[in-house]
């Protein structure tokens, strides 16, 4: 019997738990995959950081982390600085498949996000990084009118099975630390969404659509 050649796949996030909110279920599923996760934010931070790399072997991933400004008054970060702080920590290779935040955020809003959904969009538009596919985060909590919660309408939704969301609730919980009643344990969603885009033509359209309606 052939071995199953796994499918090497990149998640490139600003935080610490983004990768788990955002994609845990999907990272927890897929047998197939090999993930490494770029976290472009928090390297020194001494609670975080470690606990990062956690809940990276309860998901079977391998990563590394960053350390771009992520102060509590969040100035826009030059583009450049985004994009030369994701090909230091990214290994230089070919990726079937590269996951990232949407344009827009996951929720009203965090212009880290944004900036890094930007940043990686444009880089494989200029071929700095090169993959078969990209798909973006797909959520949004109704300009603040409620937790965020996975699109219907995007190009991959499904409902995590219980027992799937109960791992992913327990590395928010118990290996990030986050109490019950915090913000991060009451959000973690049990959908997962995704737009995927095939081409950087697709994307490039997509942020150009997120620019003009942000």
């Amino acid at each position: 019997m052939e071995l199953q050649e796994l499918k090497k796949v990149a998640l490139i996030v600003a935080h610490p738990d983004d990768e788990t909110l955002w994609a845990g279920g999907t990272m927890l599923s897929e047998s197939s995959w090999q993930c490494f996760v770029v976290c472009l934010c928090r390297k020194n931070d001494k609670d975080r950081a470690p606990k990062f790399y956690k809940a990276l072997s309860v998901l079977g991933a391998s990563g590394t982390m960053g350390d771009l400004n992520d102060g509590p008054e969040q100035q826009p970060l030059p583009e450049n600085e985004v994009k030369q702080a994701i090909l230091q920590l990214i290994p230089d290779i070919h990726f079937d498949l590269i996951i990232t935040h949407n344009p827009d955020g996951e929720y009203t809003r965090h212009l880290r996000h944004e900036e890094v959904s930007k940043a990686v969009i444009n880089l494989w538009d200029e071929g700095e990084l090169t993959t078969n596919e990209l798909w973006t985060f797909a959520y949004e909590d109704g300009d603040k009118a409620y937790l965020p919660k996975a699109e219907i309408q995007a190009t991959s939704f499904w409902h995590l099975p219980k027992k799937l969301w109960d791992l992913k609730y327990r590395i928010i919980t118990q290996t990030y630390g986050f109490d019950k009643s915090s913000w991060e344990a009451k959000t973690t969603p049990g959908d997962e969404a995704f737009w995927h885009f095939s081409n950087t033509q697709q994307a490039k359209k997509w942020l150009a659509k997120k620019r003009i309606t942000s």
